[in-house]
């Protein structure tokens, strides 16, 4: 049955409000944090004025602030249904013959609106502020290296064979790639030789490295300061590839992901991304159904410290789920759907019976 439109609208507002407030908190906190670290990294750096550093700040934030979405929906929704007890609303609803089902419904609401938009809007606004913000940070700090947390992997198939390349990061903006090793397997699909490399560029049909070294079963290593390696590779399809997945936008994914397929580039961190971006809203919902759990009971009966650590274990046990999911999809070990869903259904599946336990015994 469904909640009254007058009462579901304010508790609706409630919850809205709450859950912003949160947001806020912490994107302001985020930003501040950044902009005192931007303005430490700038010291005396040419160009690094102040106001330039608040706005890289600004642009980096978004980005950040959007990881931790989830946790403001799961900590708003408790400060609103625990307000509510406070003052006694729940009590009058309850009286009135409402269950918490029915007024779990407007927070349910806001959760989902709120988690589709922060997929179709506020993640491709996200995505192309902290590209913005990466070239803004090349430019100021002068360093074209795009920092990654992984290794770059890209395997291609030629006429040589095929060949794995491994490379610590990539230049801005071009198809060069930095701290480069290269494993080569002839037509047979036997190894023939290894070659490591300052820097490798993709030109049009090859790779040209430099500064490299050859190594082989069955030759004494030789260096060179320029080498080559045949590839079939497009220039703007590994361009592509060394962009981090969060900086692509939403609505971008799934056609990169369909480019690097047609040149046989790893995509399962673009694939573990795009689920994990499509199973947000009910990852949302599932943090409502958490913070109902422990956030329903009555003031007057006490207890109320232990509730709200309640939320936070629940919260923090969630996140560690959600963490331990994604390396392992990113690995390849499960599958990027699993990895994705599986905290927002398994997170929906314990709230719901949590509170199927306190409300219907």
């Amino acid at each position: 049955m469904l909640i009254g439109a007058t009462l579901g609208t304010y508790f609706s507002r409630q919850f809205l409000k709450t859950i912003f407030l949160v947001f806020a908190t912490v994107f302001a906190l985020v930003y501040t944090l950044d902009f005192v670290e931007l303005m430490r990294r700038a010291g005396d750096t040419e160009g690094a004025t102040a106001p330039l550093m608040a706005q890289l700040a600004l642009f980096r934030t978004p980005a950040i602030a959007e990881q931790v979405m989830p946790f403001a929906v799961l900590f708003g929704s408790m400060a609103t249904l625990l307000q509510l007890s406070r003052k006694l609303e729940l009590v009058i609803a309850r009286a009135a013959g409402i269950s918490a089902w029915q007024f779990l419904q407007p927070g349910l609401f806001v959760a989902l609106a709120m988690g589709i938009l922060s997929v179709t809007v506020y993640n491709p606004v996200s995505a192309f502020l902290k590209q913005q913000a990466s070239d803004m940070e090349a430019k100021v700090f002068s360093n074209p290296v795009q920092s990654r947390d992984k290794p770059i992997w890209i395997r291609q198939k030629s006429l040589d064979g095929q060949a794995i390349f491994r490379a610590e990061g990539a230049l801005q903006d071009s198809t060069t790639i930095t701290g480069v090793t290269v494993y080569a397997f002839d037509n047979s699909g036997a190894f023939s030789q290894r070659i490591e490399a300052k820097e490798a560029t993709l030109h049009e049909g090859y790779w040209e490295l430099k500064e490299a070294r050859v190594l082989s079963a069955t030759e004494e290593p030789h260096s060179y300061d320029r080498y080559q390696v045949s590839s079939s590779l497009q220039p703007s399809e590994v361009r592509q590839s060394f962009t981090n997945p969060d900086a692509v936008p939403f609505w971008n994914l799934k056609e990169t992901i369909d480019r690097l397929e047609q040149a046989d580039i790893n995509t399962t961190a673009y694939r573990l991304h795009y689920d994990i971006l499509l199973a947000r809203p009910l990852l949302f919902i599932a943090m409502v159904f958490v913070a109902a759990s422990v956030s329903l009971r009555f003031f007057r009966f006490g207890g109320v410290a232990m509730m709200v650590l309640g939320g936070v274990a629940a919260g923090f046990m969630l996140y560690v789920a959600t963490e331990l999911m994604a390396e392992l999809g990113a690995a390849g070990i499960i599958s990027s759907v699993v990895a994705a869903w599986f905290p927002a259904v398994v997170g929906s599946l314990l709230g719901t019976l949590a509170l199927l336990y306190q409300e219907d015994g």
